[in-house]
């Protein structure tokens, strides 16, 4: 199969509709729809069931829907790298915005330290979008946060585990206790964050973008959050934190995509091990 056709199939999977997929690609239907017939042939499947009223995937349509987005996105994800990797000599690191900052400075010092260390550029992204950027080649390591992020299909080393605990304004009547059960948060207002496709999710709280704007929202007593508890030496006057006794452990991991063979990626890794 050629991406061509890759991309032509999506577009029709995903409007459902090929007049609106022609419109999408910039091209005219009949080619379209020959395009896809002649997929179907090569395939001996039915991709999509026409009828006079609606276009629908079939099982088989649908497996390849997911598989040509993952095709797609890794024929992208090499063109960036080796474009990248012809541009720029430098590493480049994401991370979500006012996550594990002191480790990532400790990180980042011994880096600089080692012999033949290369330049970093830090990324700072919003919430779920390293893994993505990792992913598609925008970036050739990442800071990731188990069990939040996912590492399938990457490589990974773990560097700190730590529990987590909950922000209050200060003067909040869980304020002085030892510790508080997430069942006894459920109904607060926790902050909703933006998703890797930038909607915001379900909540009572308000939505919020990064640490530093959920600080200020914790402080005016307009949410509480769980958060690791390597969040305390950022918060301001006003915040307090109670530990969450059973909420989940958070794993911070270094990871990097299973075939680089990068010696500086290599060395960003042994640093961070070695911390």
């Amino acid at each position: 199969m050629e991406t061509r056709e890759l991309r032509y199939f999506v577009a029709v999977a995903e409007e459902l509709h090929f007049g609106r997929a022609a419109e999408r690609l910039g091209m005219a239907q009949p080619p379209l729809s020959r395009a896809i017939s002649q997929l179907e042939r090569r395939l001996g499947v039915e991709l999509l069931r026409r009828t006079s009223r609606a276009v629908t995937l079939t099982e088989a349509g649908a497996v390849l829907l997911r598989e040509a987005r993952a095709a797609l996105d890794a024929v992208a994800a090499a063109e960036r790298r080796t474009r990248r990797a012809a541009e720029s000599a430098a590493l480049v690191l994401v991370s979500k915005a006012g996550a594990s900052q002191e480790l990532l400075a400790k990180m980042l010092d011994a880096y600089a330290a080692e012999p033949g260390a290369v330049p970093v550029e830090v990324a700072l992204s919003g919430p779920g979008q390293q893994e993505q950027w990792l992913r598609d080649g925008r970036a050739d390591v990442a800071l990731l946060h188990l069990p939040f992020d996912s590492v399938a299909g990457l490589d990974s080393e773990e560097l700190h585990t730590e529990s987590q605990v909950l922000l209050l304004p200060a003067g909040h009547r869980l304020s002085g206790r030892s510790g508080v059960r997430m069942s006894e948060i459920a109904e607060l207002s926790l902050p909703r964050w933006p998703g890797a496709d930038g909607t915001y999710g379900d909540g009572t709280g308000p939505e919020v973008r990064d640490n530093t704007q959920l600080l200020q929202l914790v402080s005016l007593g307009r949410a509480v959050a769980v958060l690791p508890e390597s969040v305390r030496p950022m918060l301001r006057d006003g915040v307090t934190t109670v530990p969450v006794v059973d909420a989940p452990l958070v794993t911070t991991v270094l990871a990097w995509p299973p075939h680089s063979r990068s010696r500086a990626v290599a060395g960003l890794v042994l640093a961070a091990a070695r911390l």
